[in-house]
């Protein structure tokens, strides 16, 4: 008998072209038998199907949308217990499906699908984000960004008409106007501590972001240490500079782009904190969230993978 699996739908991801896409899918969920489906109708949905599955035996969750779907998915089975915690697939059919790509997974659904049914799994690291004041608890599998990207991923939700790289792009080109600002954090790493003016703070397990921004271009999502990638304050012509950089992840040899590795990380900033993970929006204008907690936790969880 084939592991049982659970296949949990985001219907509304890609502006809602993910419906069609596993209406098209189905019949290699019925040859292989032993799975069903569940759909998500609100937020947080798919955590909570995620961690139900776990609870009733399932031993593959397979996530069907873009990385928010996943990011969902992926709370949820780190609620489960590790003996209990079901393995996971991701069919990547959403916007951006940068977590796909740190999987080095196929790039068409019913390739992505079948790797995800019949695929062997393997541990990857996990990353976990606390603020001391309890607002924020969340686990993220690929990015966790603070200023300059999170305000470009609340922008880009107001961009209904726009989908994938192109939608980010637009939001970018926005923040850059709009929102030219950096923060002073104190920063303390394995490495020690730190103070900097930071317009871009990004905390990598995963390599890319918004559909094709490059941010660590050496990420190993196995190696147990994030990537923090943080970027000075520097005015709107070098932010434009920069841009093409971060989408080749060349943007290290400039001396405003600074990186380290760590398993740990805490800030206190100056101001709030505009942050999201995964793509999902954690804290956004009207917040007040000026510390952060993250920590890396290493092998994790299963996935399946090339």
């Amino acid at each position: 008998m084939p592991p049982k699996v659970k296949l949990i739908l985001n219907p509304m991801a890609d502006m809602g072209h993910a419906w069609q896409v596993a209406s098209d899918l189905r019949p290699i969920v019925s040859r292989y038998g032993n799975a069903d489906w569940s759909g998500t109708v609100y937020p947080s949905h798919a955590a909570e199907l995620a961690r139900q599955a776990g609870e009733q035996g399932y031993q593959r969750v397979i996530a069907l949308g873009g990385d928010g779907t996943v990011h969902e998915v992926v709370n949820g089975l780190m609620q489960v217990p590790p003996a209990q915690r079901p393995a996971l697939g991701v069919v990547p059919i959403g916007s951006g499906n940068d977590f796909a790509f740190a999987l080095g997974l196929p790039k068409s659904p019913a390739e992505a699908l079948h790797m995800a049914l019949y695929g062997q799994p393997r541990a990857v690291d996990i990353g976990h984000a606390r603020s001391p004041d309890g607002q924020i608890d969340e686990f993220f599998d690929n990015t966790l960004g603070i200023g300059f990207d999170a305000i470009v991923t609340i922008r880009s939700h107001r961009l209904p008409l726009l989908r994938g790289f192109l939608m980010y792009l637009v939001s970018v080109l926005e923040a850059i106007v709009l929102d030219h600002h950096s923060i002073h954090y104190r920063i303390s790493t394995d490495n020690g501590p730190t103070v900097i003016d930071s317009q871009m703070l990004v905390v990598c397990n995963g390599g890319r972001e918004g559909g094709g921004f490059l941010i660590a271009p050496n990420f190993n999502i196995t190696d147990g240490l994030f990537d923090l990638v943080m970027m000075d304050k520097v005015s709107r012509p070098m932010m434009l500079r920069l841009l093409p950089e971060f989408m080749k992840g060349t943007h290290h040899r400039f001396p405003q782009v600074h990186a380290q590795r760590t398993r740990r990380l805490s800030l206190q900033a100056n101001a709030p904190l505009y942050i999201h993970a995964d793509g999902e929006i954690l804290t956004s204008f009207g917040s007040d969230v000026r510390a952060l907690e993250l920590e890396l936790l290493p092998q994790a969880l299963n996935v399946i993978q090339p």
